[in-house]
């Protein structure tokens, strides 16, 4: 059994981050460590949400792990909330990380061209440090233009992907895959580029015209457990691609179409089903 840790926030209630890492990755088999950088009431689409932020129980908990002889077979980053946070996560990594140890990182702090409010340049340019470090990194198109100060664009063809996924490996990053990229109208998906081949992929799928908080955390969960059964990394993003779009249209089906998240509890039964086949 691999062991992932992950590591960002958690919302008592509301469906993303941590509320959704742990489960999607042990329902696909892995024994999943959390390290919670904060903990929230609910996510922050709701009004008046309480936040205890956990910056200085993260050092003392990894330390007690390493005193304990624990490693891990990959490292997973979500959300982080401040440039502090970064920080330690990046000794995390040289405490943790090793040539067998896969380094994921999700870089979210913006989006549709805006980073988010508690965010500005500075974040920015550590976040891009940080992916610097990374074995794999899967910023949307807006958070790559940002870390490669890039001209953000809503219509773009192949010429302009290529070019920001070139721009994002001189980072350091040994895979680079840009996530909500739309090739032709009604489509959307991944493009990656494997910075030490030079390959690359993509994969589209159907536009859902809906939009739900945690489908990137479902992504991402998806992707860095499939990886770790051993699929490649065109495989792994495409079931999770799919795995996403598949969550997504069960939730618009449900009448009540709770907007602080999705229904992967419905679906859950089906990607345990998919990792077997």
């Amino acid at each position: 059994m691999k062991r992932i840790l992950t590591i960002q926030d958690i919302s008592c209630l509301g469906k993303c981050s941590l509320t959704v890492a742990l489960p999607i990755l042990s329902a696909m088999g892995h024994e999943t460590v959390i390290l919670p950088t904060a903990v929230l009431s609910t996510h922050t689409m709701f009004s008046g949400f309480t936040v205890k932020d956990l910056t200085d129980q993260l050092l003392p908990i990894t330390q007690h792990w390493k005193s304990q002889g624990f490693t891990f077979d990959a490292i997973y980053t979500g959300y982080l909330g401040s440039e502090e946070e970064i920080e330690i996560t990046k000794h995390i990594f040289k405490e943790f990380g090793s040539k067998d140890t896969l380094l994921f990182i999700d870089p979210v702090m913006a989006d549709n061209g805006k980073l988010y409010p508690a965010f500005d340049m500075a974040y920015a340019r550590k976040n891009a440090e940080l992916c610097g470090l990374a074995d794999i990194i899967v910023p949307n198109i807006t958070e790559a233009c940002f870390m490669t100060d890039s001209e953000y664009k809503t219509e773009y063809d192949e010429a302009y992907v290529l070019t920001l996924l070139n721009r994002l490996a001189k980072l350091g990053s040994k895979k680079v895959v840009l996530t909500g990229v739309s090739l032709s109208e009604g489509k959307t998906g991944v493009y990656g580029l494997d910075t030490i081949s030079g390959e690359t992929f993509h994969y589209q799928n159907d536009r859902i015209d809906a939009s739900y908080h945690g489908t990137g955390d479902i992504f991402s969960s998806v992707s860095v457990g499939a990886l770790l059964q051993g699929r490649s990394l065109h495989d792994a993003f495409k079931l999770a691609a799919d795995y996403t779009a598949r969550t997504i249209a069960v939730t618009q089906s449900n009448p009540e179409k709770p907007w602080y998240g999705v229904d992967f509890e419905a679906t859950l039964p089906e990607l345990v089903d998919a990792c077997r086949s």
